[in-house]
């Protein structure tokens, strides 16, 4: 049930758990995105008549779950944007990752290429056109038996980021094949979950700082208690 995945909501902004399954912005595939539900439960909820606003302000990878915030006017909407562009936003990831990597805190920086046809990025010369540098830290927070969590904190937002500098220290995100993962999730899901938004209100300039709640398989869940105990 849509409802389930709203984390806050006021007249001003909407803040989703995305699931895995979920898409931002429309794809080739077609199918319906978040704003689309979102638009159709605000006009149920509030009776609302004709066209129902719904701004994306940033997205996250299909496969990626994890706190999402639209905005509900536009003005909301161009200060969101304003905040994203200037980085005076915050946003936390837990990554599981198959190998434990050599170092349990980092910095990572790399310089990272897309392949537009491949939808991919890779690491490669700060000398090749088109390379962007990628900065990240990471720090392990929890081990089980076969996988590991990391934290992860952004400095850039380029294409695929954390995937690609996590596969390029051999620590690749469960079950993300297409950064050399293993095997695949069973859902089709990559374990990676945008766990924490941090932005300052569009209207109130008031600090807000949501906590999505991990996917319900066995392993995320294992990993949320733990940190919790």
């Amino acid at each position: 049930m849509f409802s389930d995945q709203i984390i806050y909501e006021d007249n001003h902004v909407i803040v989703i758990n995305k699931r895995a399954s979920d898409i931002v912005q429309g794809d080739k595939t077609g199918d319906k995105t978040l704003p689309d539900d979102i638009k159709e439960y605000l006009k149920v909820k509030y009776d609302k008549p004709g066209n129902v606003f719904c701004g994306v302000v940033h997205r996250l990878d299909r496969p990626t779950s994890g706190a999402v915030v639209f905005a509900r006017t536009s003005k909301a909407l161009e200060r969101l944007n304003g905040q994203f562009r200037d980085k005076e936003t915050n946003k936390v990831y837990w990554a599981i990752v198959e190998n434990l990597p050599e170092k349990t805190e980092g910095n990572l920086v790399h310089f990272l290429k897309k392949n537009e046809s491949q939808n991919k990025s890779y690491v490669s010369k700060a000398s090749v056109i088109g390379a962007k540098e990628a900065k990240l830290h990471y720090k392990l927070i929890a081990s089980s038996d076969r996988y590991h969590l990391l934290e992860i904190q952004l400095e850039t937002g380029r294409h695929h980021q954390i995937r690609a500098q996590l596969a390029s220290i051999g620590c690749h995100i469960k079950g993300d094949l297409k950064y050399g993962a293993k095997r695949p999730n069973e859902d089709g899901s990559i374990s990676l979950h945008a766990r924490t938004l941090s932005f300052l209100h569009p209207t109130t300039k008031e600090l807000m700082k949501f906590t999505a709640p991990c996917p319900k398989d066995t392993i995320w869940q294992f990993f949320e208690k733990t940190i919790q105990s």
